[in-house]
């Protein structure tokens, strides 16, 4: 018997990177999950990954569109009859610059998909479950969001703003026993993050710990926040990054 055992997860973003890494740490752990993503044929690959039908349903769309919310809690309701486990792992990140030479249209981008989806997200899966039956939700904010990050100050500024939203949701959906925690990784060997690690070993040495992190890292985190190892954790963010800031620095 797992942690996820009996439990169902709802993961968006989760056809590859972090999110496939913590679909997969949950249903080793005996869990089912249902991942979304924006397109269809990863998808495929990643349920087939996780075990295919009976333990994983895969649902193609964006994180930002409310019909795809919609599909996917209902989508999941058919399938598993519950959702006890939320995880927020979709984000964007489309510039580099310094804010003052982004476009507003840009920013209001980054803001939609990194935070007000995040929340409607949040919604969608309480007012359809979780306030009735309790659960867990787990966003995936970033160390960005917790110090100036320069190239990306706007994606910084949505992961503060997640972070800030993870604590305001755990104060709300207390009396329901719903628990909203977050993760804040550092640099983690993504193709996401691809651009932050152009030269791995020369990154790596600001990190006390001499490496950068992988998805499983940050999957151990979620899934301890997403279980009932944690059933007295709320509001909480948790830091992921090989001791980057602890301020003494690495020669």
């Amino acid at each position: 018997m797992g942690r996820f055992s009996g439990k169902v997860a709802i993961i968006t973003g989760a056809s590859r990177g972090i999110g496939l890494a913590a679909a997969q740490r949950i249903v080793d752990e005996g869990g089912k999950v249902v991942i979304t993503g924006r397109s269809p044929e990863p998808l495929e690959q990643a349920v087939a990954q996780l075990g295919g039908a009976g333990t994983a349903v895969g649902v193609a769309g964006k994180a930002h569109d409310a019909d795809h919310r919609a599909e996917v809690v209902r989508r999941t309701l058919a399938e598993f009859g519950r959702i006890d486990v939320l995880v927020n792992n979709t984000g964007t990140n489309p510039v580099f610059d310094a804010i003052v030479n982004l476009e507003p249209s840009a920013m209001a981008k980054i803001f939609e998909i990194n935070v007000i989806a995040a929340a409607s997200w949040v919604s969608a899966v309480h007012h359809a479950w979780m306030a009735e039956n309790g659960g867990s939700v787990v966003n995936v904010a970033s160390l960005a969001g917790q110090h100036p990050s320069p190239g990306i100050g706007i994606y910084g500024a949505s992961k503060a703003a997640l972070i800030n939203l993870t604590e305001q949701l755990a104060y709300e959906l207390a009396p329901a026993g719903v628990r909203v925690n977050a993760v804040a990784p550092a640099v983690v060997k993504t193709k996401f993050a691809e651009a932050l690690f152009e030269d791995e070993e020369a990154t790596a040495k600001s990190y006390p710990l001499g490496r950068l992190g992988v998805p499983d890292d940050i999957a151990a985190a979620i899934a301890y926040l997403a279980s009932d190892d944690a059933s007295w954790v709320t509001g909480q963010t948790h830091t992921l990054d090989g001791g980057r800031t602890l301020g003494a620095g690495v020669e």
